[in-house]
């Protein structure tokens, strides 16, 4: 029986994109896991959140790939401040890579995020923001030299290890404390 996990990520814009997400979901599949994504492979009438919360229930836990989607050439954060800083060459991602894993931290599921190299570390991207390492891949790399690093085989073990954990504890009872 596959395990239902949430595979979130921005719709990719270039062929690097969705060859990564190709073969991070062929290799979660491998792994006997059933990633899936809100239309893509789940699709609901619903507002958007309410429709991220139906998936998420149904999930035992959440990747998340923080894609590149808006890129500064030159900009500014907190202008004429103390505390102002330049942004030069840096990218955002989509708001729903921190929506979706900040939805899944609130529910108690594992969550795994991983961004692109270049995207601004904000918000839950911040290290520590949800307690888990935050590791960066680089597109201009092949995916399997990534997927075969020592750093993925490391936190996706632990990983599928916390997910494993909800799997079993989802058949207990619930307990207040």
């Amino acid at each position: 029986m596959k395990r239902s996990v949430f595979l979130s990520y921005p719709q990719p814009f270039n062929i690097k994109q969705a060859n990564f997400i190709k073969e991070i979901s062929d290799y979660l599949i491998n792994r006997g896991f059933e990633p899936r994504t809100l239309g893509v492979t789940d699709y609901d009438m619903d507002a958007p959140l309410k429709a991220i919360r139906r998936l998420m229930l149904e999930s035992n836990g959440l990747i998340t790939v923080a894609f590149r989607r808006t890129h500064i050439k030159n900009g500014t954060s907190k202008p004429d401040s103390a505390n102002e800083n330049k942004l030069n060459n840096v990218w955002l991602t989509s708001p729903y890579s921190h929506i979706e894993p900040a939805m899944a931290f609130q529910v108690g599921l594992p969550v795994l995020l991983i961004r692109e190299k270049g995207v601004i570390a904000d918000g839950v991207l911040e290290k520590g923001v949800i307690g888990t390492y935050l590791p960066e891949f680089d597109l201009d790399m092949p995916t399997s030299n990534y997927l075969a690093s020592k750093e993925w085989e490391q936190i996706i073990h632990k990983w599928e290890g916390y997910v494993s954990q909800v799997i079993e504890h989802k058949g207990n009872p619930p307990r207040l404390y």
